[in-house]
């Protein structure tokens, strides 16, 4: 065997270790998929995405060679060699070499796509895992809190009853003229609501006006406070001349 097709069964035989090890039942999606986003592997697909696609592109002109050789050697039936028998054992181990190098390149080609996509299918089966598990806890959650409502409403109906208030009973509508009536008081509170945020929006964009007058007029203070500041400072250092000229005199 050749050096390169040494070197092509050994990544064969390394394709084919690394898929076993991708079907090991005890090792799970998530612990994959953590080895996958670790830095090290992270940084391997990173710059190794070249080499991925030079392999393929090596494999296919591997495959394509030993098709060709596969088809120089198959001349048995067509060449009549009876009277060389040398010649024929020369062309069988010729068509043996290439037909077990055709096979090498197809499998190393076709496992080369398999690994690839074995390890997208681990992330994926790992994501999902992870999301099923947050959209259980979820779940679990809304079931917690429902009950903890029902129970609520229960204890409350209970109180309503002890203290002699009717209660309608659960399952049972509440008849018509009662309907009508909840409805326009639901309407009225409900427009009241919206009053009160009216009012509430006015007296915030009021209050919002008055601090930034407010916020203006202490600016145009400071304003003022630094400029008689300055006078104050400038009559002061003239009235101290105005005295140190007169101790001279």
């Amino acid at each position: 065997m050749s050096l390169q097709w040494t070197a092509v069964a050994t990544f064969l035989y390394a394709e084919v270790f690394f898929v076993l090890l991708l079907c090991v039942p005890f090792i799970s999606p998530k612990r994959w998929s953590k080895i996958f986003k670790s830095r090290l592997v992270q940084t391997i697909a990173y710059y190794g995405n070249t080499s991925f696609i030079v392999a393929i592109a090596i494999l296919v002109f591997l495959l394509i060679d030993a098709f060709r050789e596969v088809r120089k050697y198959s001349v048995t039936e067509k060449v009549d060699l009876t009277n060389n028998p040398v010649a024929v054992d020369h062309i069988h181990m010729k068509l043996f070499r290439a037909q077990r190098n055709e096979y090498i390149a197809g499998f190393a080609l076709l496992l080369c796509v398999l690994l690839r996509r074995l390890a997208t299918l681990l992330s994926q089966q790992a994501t999902l895992m992870a999301s099923n598990e947050a959209f259980k806890k979820q779940a679990e959650g809304a079931s917690d809190a429902a009950k903890k409502y029902m129970q609520e409403n229960e204890d409350l109906q209970a109180k309503l009853k002890d203290a002699g208030v009717a209660v309608p009973e659960v399952g049972k509508k509440p008849s018509g003229v009662g309907v009508q009536e909840e409805n326009k008081t639901l309407k009225a509170e409900v427009r009241s609501l919206k009053d009160e945020l009216e009012a509430t929006k006015k007296v915030l964009l009021k209050s919002d006006g008055d601090v930034k007058a407010m916020k203006k007029q202490a600016e145009n203070l400071t304003v003022e406070y630094d400029r008689l500041l300055n006078e104050h400072s400038k009559l002061q250092a003239s009235s101290d001349a105005q005295s140190q000229d007169k101790k001279s005199n």
